[in-house]
């Protein structure tokens, strides 16, 4: 949807070959499943902002996105060719996905690991691997964390920290409020997917500071979508208008409803 509008944030030419019908149908039959795409579509131009700019300020030799889905940043990224990309998801995902892509070439060094992230032992292999091959890494979870319960979060957390040369974890952030928002509008739709909200911590960040990672940049999905000209909220104009006379604890509240959160290592 996003690729296709004259003014774009971002371009991505593989998106209808990969969702193809069927995403259509599972959008079509969400309820509201058009007008609250700005989410993600904010979501995504801002990941390939940090991703790039890290990449660039801080030498990251290996970007690792876990539960890559159909996520096609290796292809459509200005990425050089000695940087290292893994993927990790689902063996259906991986097998579905280079099969449609197959003879596409992407513009950085890219892995495909089948793997199920709740095994523990193999997920910790693969991290002390992607780690120890080159190092500095960005870790990339997209869309993952709030479908998994606080205790898996934690523990992915820790065996996140555990390698040395894992540096930067890059991630979104929902809050319990926005939680409660989602579930009225989806909560059927995803719990009869087998895929419920579950994760959208109380206190925000600070979660992970028991876990090893401390918040490095938050950026408020709200601000960004105002930033980017894609708030399309009905009466937008009227949220803008009613927090600037809000308390200034308000307003934070309001901006940490949901966000793109970069952590990094303590």
């Amino acid at each position: 949807m996003e690729s296709e509008r004259p003014d774009a944030l971002f371009h991505d030419p593989y998106a209808r070959r990969l969702a193809g019908p069927r995403a259509e149908r599972i959008v079509d039959a969400m309820p509201k499943g058009r007008a609250w795409a700005w989410p993600m579509i904010v979501r995504t131009a801002v990941m390939d902002e940090v991703i790039l700019r890290t990449i660039e300020r801080d030498g990251v030799a290996t970007v690792l996105n876990l539960a890559a889905g159909l996520d096609t940043r290796p292809y459509r990224l200005a990425l050089a060719p000695s940087l290292r990309w893994v993927e990790a998801d689902f063996p259906d995902v991986i097998a579905y996905k280079a099969e449609q892509l197959a003879g596409e070439r992407p513009r950085s060094q890219l892995e495909r690991v089948a793997i199920d992230l709740t095994d523990v032992a193999r997920r910790r292999t693969l991290f002390a691997r992607v780690a120890a091959a080159a190092s500095p890494v960005l870790v990339v979870t997209e869309g993952l964390l709030i479908y998994l319960t606080p205790e898996q979060v934690g523990a992915l957390a820790d065996d996140l920290a555990t390698p040395s040369g894992i540096r930067w974890w890059l991630l979104d952030l929902a809050s319990p409020r926005l939680l409660r928002m989602m579930e009225k509008n989806w909560g059927r739709a995803v719990a009869a997917g087998n895929a419920p909200f579950q994760f959208a911590p109380a206190e925000g960040t600070a979660f992970f500071d028991a876990h090893g990672w401390q918040e490095l940049e938050f950026r408020s999905t709200w601000d960004e979508a105002n930033r980017l000209d894609r708030a399309d909220v009905p009466f937008a104009w009227l949220w803008r208008l009613l927090s600037r006379f809000s308390s200034k604890r308000r307003q934070a509240e309001f901006r940490r409803m949901s966000g793109i959160v970069l952590l990094r290592r303590r």
